[in-house]
């Protein structure tokens, strides 16, 4: 099995406060090729290459030490994370197995999970539209997300292209109006998952 981002010539990984790690701001660039990184260095570094060269336009895109110290903390205890987020995805797919219209985004292949998030597909014969559904979460002070909505398709400055037409990303626009990832992290505790499994039960809210 080869990581995601060994592949390509370039991968662009976030380490945003909500990724599975985290230095709560910040990024990393994936690079085989030494040339491009040091390219790269130097766009990231306002294009120095030491106190009294520059050799190109660049930006300030370093990583503060603060958030380096906070990844590298972050690391002692990512296996454990990784562990209690298996758990809860686990429990999750338990909860929702046999649920009419409510369907779980399957892993495919031999891919791994890191389970960064837990997306469900809300479909017609549920009770629920998304929409609703979404809303009946946020009433009861569940936070969920409706990924990826709304499509980038759709926002003014691209909805007048031609590829942006919905008959052109039936898929996307489909999932786009079906998508709805609930809360998972590692301190997401088992009688929160029930409460969360009997909301979309109708059984409570």
């Amino acid at each position: 099995m080869r990581q995601l981002a060994l592949h390509g010539d370039l991968s662009v990984l976030s380490f945003h406060a909500t990724k599975v790690f985290t230095t709560f701001e910040g990024g990393a660039i994936v690079c085989p090729d030494e040339k491009i990184r040091q390219r790269i260095n130097h766009l990231k570094n306002f294009g120095f290459v030491d106190e009294v060269t520059v050799v190109a336009p660049g930006i300030n895109g370093k990583m503060s030490e603060f958030n380096a110290a906070l990844g590298l903390l972050q690391l002692e205890g990512i296996d454990q994370a990784l562990a209690k987020r298996a758990a809860i995805d686990q429990r999750y797919r338990e909860g929702m197995a046999g649920m009419t219209g409510i369907r779980c985004v399957q892993s495919g292949g031999e891919a791994r999970s890191n389970y960064a998030y837990f997306p469900i597909l809300v479909q017609p014969d549920y009770a629920l539209s998304r929409d609703a559904l979404y809303q009946k979460f946020r009433d009861n002070n569940i936070y969920v997300r409706r990924y990826f909505y709304p499509l980038i398709s759709d926002f003014p400055m691209y909805r007048g292209l031609p590829s942006a037409a919905h008959n052109n990303l039936p898929v996307a626009k489909k999932m786009s109006e079906q998508v709805l990832c609930l809360p998972i992290y590692p301190g997401l505790a088992n009688e929160q998952v029930d409460r969360i499994l009997e909301l979309l039960r109708g059984k409570t809210g």
